[in-house]
This record gives C-alpha cells, sequence and structure tokens, in this order.
C-alpha cells in the first residue's frame, strides 16, 4: 500500500519542466473563487469539444447507446453541457489536491456518514460503491473530512502526475491501493476501513459479466464488489458526489449498506449493481464521465466495435 508521495531529483529532469510549469500555473488558479474556475472551466470544456473529436465521438456515440429514445437535440445538448462539466473537472481535481481543509469545508456539504459509522462501530468494513462522476476527486477529499478511507487508484505513467496524485490524495487518505491488489484490499476491509469502488466502466474481459447498462444490453461488467464484500466481510454503501447548482460547491451522499448483498450469486449482484449505478448516474447526467469507452468489450471478440 502506498502511504506517501516519493520525490525524487529525476522528477525535476528538463524534460519534465513543460508539465511543472503547468502545474504551477493551476496552482495559482486554484486560489480563484470557485465559481470563477467553473466558468473557467466551461470554457475549456467547450473549446475541448471542438478540439478532440475522438473524445467527443465517444461521449456522443455512448449517449446514443445508452439513450437511444432521448430526441437528438436534447442529446446533443446535453453532449454540450457534458464537455464543460468536463472542463471544469479539471479544477475540481486542483482544488481536491490543493485546498486548505477550512475552504473545503466552507464548499461542502456531507450527508449519510452515519451510515459509515454505524457500520465500523459494528466491526465491518465499509465498500463505498461510486460511479466516475466528474466531481469524483473532489468526493474523496469531502469525505476525508469526516474519514481517511483507502483510495484504490490506477499508478500513473508519468513519475511527476504520479508523484502529484499520491501527494494530493494522501490529504484525504490512510493509503493507495493499486486497483489490482485485491489481497490488501481485503486485508483494509477486515480491519474495518473504508474502501472506495466503483463497477462503472469497460475493464475488460476477465472476471466481467455481459449484463444489460441503460439500454446497451451486453455491456462488460466486473464482479468485484461480490468477492471484495465477500472476502472482506464487508458492506456495501452505495455513494454519490455532485457538483451543487449553482456551481457553489460539493454534495456527497452515502446511502444505507445494501440488504442482502452478496446475494444468490455474482450475476445477480451484478444485475443489481448496475441497477444502482443506473440510478446514481440519473441524479447528475451532465456530470458523468461519458468520454469514457465503456462498451469497448464485445461479447464474442468478432463482434464489431460499437464505436465505429
Amino acid at each position: 500500500m502506498v502511504e506517501s508521495a516519493q520525490f525524487s531529483r529525476q522528477l525535476l529532469h528538463p524534460k519534465h519542466w513543460p508539465l511543472w510549469l503547468g502545474v504551477g500555473l493551476m496552482r495559482l488558479l486554484s486560489a480563484l473563487p470557485l465559481r470563477w474556475q467553473m466558468a473557467m472551466g466551461a470554457a475549456l470544456g467547450r473549446t475541448a469539444m471542438k478540439l478532440l473529436g475522438s473524445r467527443a465521438h465517444t461521449a456522443r456515440r455512448n449517449l446514443e447507446l445508452c439513450f437511444p429514445d432521448m430526441p437528438a437535440p436534447e442529446r446533443d445538448a446535453l453532449l454540450k453541457r457534458n464537455f464543460e462539466e468536463t472542463g471544469k473537472a479539471i479544477f475540481d481535481t486542483v482544488n481536491a489536491w490543493w485546498w486548505s481543509d477550512a475552504r473545503i469545508q466552507r464548499h461542502m456539504q456531507l450527508v449519510g456518514r452515519e451510515h459509515v459509522q454505524q457500520t465500523i462501530d459494528a466491526g465491518q468494513g465499509v465498500i463505498l460503491f461510486a460511479v466516475h462522476c466528474l466531481p469524483l476527486e473532489m468526493g474523496a477529499r469531502v469525505f476525508g473530512q469526516f474519514k481517511a478511507g483507502i483510495g484504490v487508484y490506477r499508478p500513473h505513467n508519468n513519475a511527476v502526475m504520479e508523484y502529484l496524485q499520491v501527494k494530493g490524495r494522501m490529504r484525504s487518505a490512510k493509503g493507495l491501493v493499486p486497483k489490482r491488489d485485491l489481497r490488501q484490499m481485503v486485508r483494509c476491509l477486515r480491519s474495518a476501513e473504508v474502501i472506495w469502488y466503483t463497477a462503472d466502466q469497460d475493464f475488460g474481459r476477465s472476471s466481467a459479466v455481459f449484463i444489460p447498462f441503460f439500454a446497451v444490453p451486453d455491456a462488460a461488467t466486473i464482479t468485484g464488489a461480490t468477492t471484495l464484500a465477500k472476502l472482506g466481510k464487508a458492506k456495501v454503501l452505495p455513494f454519490f458526489v455532485e457538483r451543487c447548482e449553482g456551481d457553489d460547491g460539493y454534495r456527497i451522499e452515502i446511502m444505507p449498506p445494501l440488504e442482502d448483498f452478496p446475494g444468490e450469486d455474482e450475476l445477480s449482484d451484478a444485475l443489481r449493481g448496475n441497477a444502482i449505478v443506473e440510478s446514481l448516474i440519473g441524479r447528475n447526467l451532465p456530470q458523468y464521465m461519458w468520454l469514457h469507452r465503456r462498451f469497448k468489450t464485445r461479447p464474442d471478440p468478432k463482434d464489431p466495435s460499437l464505436y465505429k
């Protein structure tokens, strides 16, 4: 488990200077009022939509696949709004990594913390069952004002970004566990810790079942929540984070533990999990990460791509 960010002189190599310059600029922008940041982020998102054609295609295609009955003009408006929200997410991350606790607390709402505390008091670990909402990075920081947990993450390929994300996330976490380290996750849960978990992205064919997700009948869906809950003897609590209306803060909600989970088998648990994921995403469609190629893995490798 990663418990601190490791700085080395190699991070100061000239090849990293442009990145450090950008980091310094974002660090300065973190001092701006939140609404100014969000206005800038929305403008960045609109620009990105014009420049990043492949990402725009992916998001548009996801919306077409998930909501085929939505009128085209409504989908187009949702796509534009989603890119604006994606631009704002840059500042969500900046704020999560660099804001002081006092400033976080001025801009946060936290609902349902009693469900976490009751579960831990009963000697059980907590699996926060989240979705990839765009302000998710800030959600972890807000939750950390109540209780530090264990983050599950993918180590970054860039050494500077790995240092920054570990340093930033450790402001609200006890430690970070690589997403494939199941043994460490189970160990933490059996010690009545809190683990973040998401099952709403396409992680490939391994340990996945093909089940409905919105209007797509055969989306590759991982079954790790069942494994973690069983081996870790933990409770699963749905978790949601969003930017408040008016862009004046962040709100997270933790729901009561799921009853009878794990259930009879992994398939029924995955179906139940996808229904919860759909419900959470539906709370704020524009603030979901539609840019991810959610349906890239097909039931048969010979099946044509849904993104062509």
